[in-house]
């Protein structure tokens, strides 16, 4: 009995969609053209770990990658110190900068923001 119960449990379970959160992840060209090429929502965050304003922007971007509205979005993060080549491919002369994209299309981007609202609204441009 116990074992028909927990047998029609996880098929229920292996059916019922779950809202997945959206990721996080280092930047990667290839997966960043891929994901264009999808149209998916995708952010890009320059970031070092020595910004104080880097710091105060990553809960909100977890946060906000976390929300089930947000399941398909990817940010990518880019070292502001390590990845210039990233850097000049976006134009981007700053850490702490956001950069929001639908698919192939720049939506909009942001230079040292952290206000929850001000970022929310960057990132709902990626739909």
């Amino acid at each position: 009995m116990i074992r028909r119960t927990v047998l029609a449990l996880l098929t229920v379970l292996a059916f019922t969609p779950f809202a997945t959160a959206g990721e996080i992840a280092p930047w990667d060209a290839s997966r960043f053209g891929a994901l264009q090429a999808e149209g998916r929502p995708i952010l890009i965050h320059v970031t070092a770990p020595w910004c104080p304003t880097c710091k105060a922007q990553h809960p909100v971007i977890s946060d906000l990658a976390g929300a089930p509205d947000n399941a398909d979005l990817v940010v990518f993060e880019v070292d502001f110190d390590s990845q210039k080549d990233v850097l000049r491919q976006f134009n981007v002369r700053q850490q702490s900068t956001l950069v929001a994209f639908n698919g192939a299309d720049e939506r909009g981007r942001a230079i040292g923001i952290t206000d929850r609202a001000a970022i929310t609204a960057l990132v709902a441009s990626t739909r």
